[in-house]
Order: structure tokens, then C-alpha cells, then sequence
């Protein structure tokens, strides 16, 4: 028998459609099987597809899970603000919770015409030029500095925002060393900081707007500003602007979302 999921097509970060990046929102009335999801989010075939089921353990109002069109992530901002969006929308309210199986609990709420997520904070320490000689021959230039977590990010500092445009990576060469995100970053023009994100491991070889690198640029961009609340870019081809603010142990990010499909997946 056919199973109907409603299904929405988002664009995340973005005031208006075809631009911030694109996330598909589905709401399941039970968790599918693991390989299920995947092959979904290799047939939705964004960065990522998110699944939000009601969470009966009263922690949260929603689990959530994505999914790239090849694995199942630990985490994901722009599919969350996403699924905010479109249960906010629907069901009304200021604000909604999400329970997650390894970033914990997550919110997203309303910030006037636009929403803000709650991401965890995480932390990155500076690493060598000789433990990244790889990643710097295939990013095709020399950042000023090297910063990573454990936790698979990898941040490369740059001048300016036209050395960030200019980049044209190995992107295959890349995608051989892992599911890590690269993420090259430097003080913007018309924002306080402008990035890139490269994720070819992971089946995205440049994604649009990455939450989840946010959460690792507000606490390193707090640093080297001096100050918790900062605008950011990010210059891909579709483009994205987001607000990030650092509170304790919690990177907020701010953006507005658009719903350019409506409609149901059968399985």
C-alpha cells in the first residue's frame, strides 16, 4: 500500500525564492527505516532532507533527523530553521523544539518576519599548515590561519572577501579526504564575515548556505571580533545572509525562510 508524507520545499535564509539553500521538510507519523530515509534524501537530492516525527518522550516537541542524498548527518541549521518554518507556519506558536540524537535539543523561534535557530557552539582549535598540507594544495591558496574540531570542520582564514570569491578548489581531490566540511572564511564587504563551505564527501560540493558551519564560525568570529553578535555571507552561487549570535554555549542564527513547494511523497 502507498504511504503518503507531506512534503515541503524550503528555501532557508532566503527572503525571497531561489536563493539560501534548499531543504526538504518531511513529516513522518513514525520512523521509516534508516536506509529508507537515506534513499529519500537521495531522491529529494538537496543538500539535505529533514524528518521531523512527534516526540513522545515530552523532552521536545519533534524529533528531527536528515539525511544528505547519502548518509544520515549529526547535524544540520538550515534544514532545522526549514522545519521551523514550515511547523510554526502550520501549526502555529512562537517557538518549537526539536530532539535530536546527537546535537541534542534544538529550537527554532520566531524573530519577527524572519526566525532564529539555537545550535550548539563548537569550539575549534588552531592547527598547522604541515597537518593540513593536503587540504591547502587542493584549496589551490595559503590561509593566514588553520582552526578545526574534532567534530569534522575545518576553518581557513583569508584576507579578504575577493580572496574568498576567487577560490576554485579541487573539489574531487577534496572529496577523497573524508565527509569533513571545509570551510574557507574571511572579514566581508557589505558583512562583518563572508564564507564558503565545501562538503564533497558528503555528497555537497559546495553547499549553499551551511548552519552547521555557522555554528563553528560564531564562536571563532566572536573571538577575533571581540563582540557576541556579528552579520554574516555566505557566497555561494545562490547566496545567503545570515545573523549569528553567540549566548553561552548556543550560536544563534537568524534568517528568513520561503516555502516554494507544497505537496505529497509516496513510498
Amino acid at each position: 500500500m502507498t504511504q503518503t508524507i507531506p512534503y515541503w520545499h524550503v528555501d532557508a535564509f532566503a527572503a525571497r525564492p531561489f536563493g539560501g539553500n534548499q531543504a526538504a521538510v518531511m513529516v513522518l507519523e513514525e520512523w521509516l527505516p534508516d536506509d529508507v530515509l537515506v534513499q529519500i534524501g537521495g531522491e529529494n537530492l538537496f543538500a539535505e532532507t529533514a524528518f521531523v516525527v512527534r516526540d513522545a518522550s515530552g523532552e521536545a516537541d519533534w524529533e528531527l533527523r536528515w539525511c544528505t542524498p547519502t548518509y544520515e548527518i549529526a547535524l544540520c541549521g538550515h534544514a532545522t530553521l526549514a522545519s521551523g518554518h514550515i511547523l510554526l507556519t502550520r501549526d502555529g506558536g512562537e517557538r518549537v523544539t526539536f530532539r535530536t540524537r546527537k546535537s541534542g535539543i534544538l529550537e527554532v523561534v520566531k524573530a519577527g518576519e524572519a526566525y532564529e535557530l539555537a545550535l550548539p557552539a563548537i569550539a575549534t582549535e588552531a592547527d598547522s599548515a604541515a597537518n593540513q598540507a593536503e587540504a591547502i594544495r587542493l584549496l589551490g591558496a595559503q590561509p593566514l590561519e588553520i582552526a578545526r574540531s574534532p567534530l569534522g570542520y575545518n576553518i581557513y582564514l583569508f584576507e579578504n572577501e575577493a580572496a574568498i570569491r576567487a577560490m576554485t578548489p579541487d573539489i574531487r581531490g577534496l572529496e577523497t579526504l573524508g565527509q569533513d566540511q571545509f570551510i574557507i572564511t574571511a572579514p566581508g564587504d557589505a558583512t562583518d564575515i563572508v564564507s564558503r563551505v565545501f562538503v564533497p564527501g558528503g555528497g555537497v560540493d559546495e553547499d549553499s548556505v551551511t548552519g552547521s558551519a555557522h555554528a563553528v564560525l560564531t564562536p571563532y568570529w566572536a573571538n577575533r571580533l571581540g563582540r557576541s553578535s556579528f552579520t554574516a555571507h555566505q557566497a555561494s552561487q545562490r547566496g545567503g545572509d545570515l545573523t549569528l549570535r553567540l549566548d553561552g554555549s548556543k550560536a544563534w542564527l537568524g534568517g528568513p525562510c520561503v516555502t516554494v513547494v507544497e505537496g505529497s511523497f509516496y513510498l
